[in-house]
């Protein structure tokens, strides 16, 4: 397995059917093992926060083993839609 942003983006928007997928390598050197993602889901709806995180670390608990730092914002599309009209 080969991590990159595009890797984990594909990976996040198929298993978590979001509508909206950021990621961003925040390795200083771009070497893949420090990440920022932004996730917009449906799947997020009626959950808080820690549920959401949890949704996200099971997508990617494969490769979170091999990623040093992880940053994640996990938005509904209503929160992403109200973040969009700021």
């Amino acid at each position: 397995m080969e991590l990159s942003a595009d890797y984990l983006r594909e990976k996040l928007q198929r298993d978590l059917e979001a509508e909206h997928v950021e990621v961003e390598d925040t390795t200083p050197n771009r070497c893949a093992s420090s990440f920022r993602v932004l996730v917009v889901s449906a799947k997020f709806e009626g959950k808080p926060l820690l549920q959401r995180h949890r949704l996200v670390n099971t997508c990617l608990s494969e490769e979170l083993l091999h990623i040093h730092a992880f940053e994640q914002k996990t938005l509904t599309p209503e929160q992403w839609a109200r973040e969009q009209q700021k």
